[in-house]
């Protein structure tokens, strides 16, 4: 959890386990040289009792010798549920805290006790097993869990033995809060009726849950690095290689998917990933869904996983003028198109060249624009026998539907001359006898 001579931010509520994780940490603190700190959030929930908490850890701070900062936000408003609202502010701090170089860890006063509360409170949310695994005692981000082996009686022993005060939360007594609820309503009752154990059993049940995702993280790392591809902030896979994995892996894999575009699993439960796993084994050419926070297509063999409101047409649409010779970034794309002119003096290399976008620059009025694709599209490429509708090219070529959103073509008046990779338009296509050729690349950018 902690390096020697690391500077930790300690988030004390006030609380019984704030204090004594306090306490705990300042006698630990010289074996390894810890610079402690104290975090506090006044969550502006519940008035002068609040103000009085953060009078409390001002003084108790004060006391020890310990820097303080102090934070005052207001949750009342978020449209989460005030358990949830508060969380998140907690977290936002906390890692704002690690960002500004304020502190390396935060510890936070979580137990063992706590640990068979979260367990219980997401399994009757439907949680997997990596909800099951429940409070991490060392994230990734930096916040940290050391009395997460200790359950709350011995935190309260430890402070009565002490002559330690502390201050109890009346909200904690409240069965407004699901989580209260869980703690002085559902546990007793399962102890009463069903196992004396439950709270050792749960905790144990995220341990075991713990190693076996700490196996799947380092498992769907490789998976994902191998299966998925980036563009613009979305995630795209196979959507037959997802079918054909074994069913357990899928899920995970999918589960990924969605966390890496939207940034968190906020809203995602399994009947969001049971559907990406129907869209994945349809036979329909193309499909579409939506999850909190997650746009996600089907088109030919591909997924694609990204945030709602991507690649409106009010971000869609362009139009550029091109010079020539030159280089145009397109826009809402990983691409850039380049154009090169080519004094021919002898005849061509290979006829190979027609079809790798060169146009005879002699036939072109020489005004070119680069615009996007448009419905209703039409042009006759260099070896078709007619018109053909881009859109039809695209089914033809098996274009997922997304990437037609930004795909370029070169117009000259009116007339397309050019589409990417469809190539030049049958009679403006260089043949053997052409002077100057206008050579168009596509290079990934």
């Amino acid at each position: 959890m902690f390096e020697p001579a690391q500077k930790v931010g300690v988030a004390v509520s006030g609380g019984a386990d704030s204090v004594c994780l306090l306490h705990v940490l300042r006698e630990l603190a010289p074996q390894w040289d810890l610079r402690l700190s104290v975090l506090h959030l006044d969550h502006g929930l519940r008035g002068e009792e609040s103000r009085q908490d953060a009078e409390f850890v001002r003084a108790l701070a004060d006391r020890l010798g310990l820097p303080l900062s102090l934070r005052e936000t207001s949750v009342a408003q978020s449209p989460d549920n005030l358990e949830q609202a508060a969380r998140y502010a907690r977290l936002a701090f906390f890692r704002e805290t690690i960002a500004s170089g304020a502190a390396k860890r935060v510890a936070t006063g979580h137990t063992r006790s706590d640990q068979a509360e979260t367990v219980l409170f997401r399994f009757l949310r439907g949680s997997g097993t990596a909800g099951l695994a429940g409070i991490r005692p060392v994230t990734s981000e930096g916040i940290v869990r050391p009395l997460i082996e200790v359950e709350r009686c011995e935190v309260r022993q430890f402070l009565v033995n002490r002559g330690i005060a502390w201050r109890d939360d009346s909200t904690n007594s409240s069965l407004q809060f699901a989580r209260n609820r869980i703690r002085h309503e559902l546990l007793p009752q399962l102890a009463r009726e069903w196992n004396p154990a439950i709270g050792e059993t749960l905790a144990n049940t995220a341990d075991w849950a713990l190693a076996e995702e700490a196996w799947w993280d380092a498992e769907i790392d490789r998976l994902a690095s191998e299966h998925f591809t980036t563009s613009h902030d979305a995630i795209v896979l196979r959507a037959d290689v997802l079918a054909a994995l074994p069913l357990a892996v899928a899920r995970r894999l999918v589960r990924r998917a969605m966390e890496l575009a939207k940034g968190d699993l906020r809203g995602i439960d399994f009947g969001h990933i049971a559907s990406v796993m129907d869209l994945a084994r349809s036979t329909e050419g193309h499909g579409r869904l939506q999850a909190p926070g997650l746009d996600i297509f089907r088109s030919f063999e591909w997924l694609r996983f990204g945030q709602p409101g991507a690649g409106g047409l009010e971000s869609r649409n362009y139009r550029l003028p091109l010079a020539v010779p030159g280089t145009v970034r397109v826009p809402g794309a990983d691409l850039a198109i380049s154009l090169e002119l080519i004094d021919k003096s002898g005849p061509l290399v290979s006829p190979d060249w027609v079809y790798n976008g060169c146009l005879d620059w002699q036939r072109l009025s020489g005004s070119l624009e680069l615009r996007n694709w448009r419905p209703g599209d039409q042009y006759q490429p260099a070896g078709y026998s007619g018109q053909e509708k881009i859109k039809t090219l695209f089914q033809q070529a098996r274009i997922p539907l997304w990437e037609r959103r930004h795909w370029p073509v070169v117009t000259d008046g009116p007339s397309i001359v050019w589409a990417r990779r469809f190539g030049p338009a049958a009679g403006l296509a260089a043949e053997q006898d052409a002077k100057v050729i206008l050579k168009i690349r596509e290079d990934a950018v």
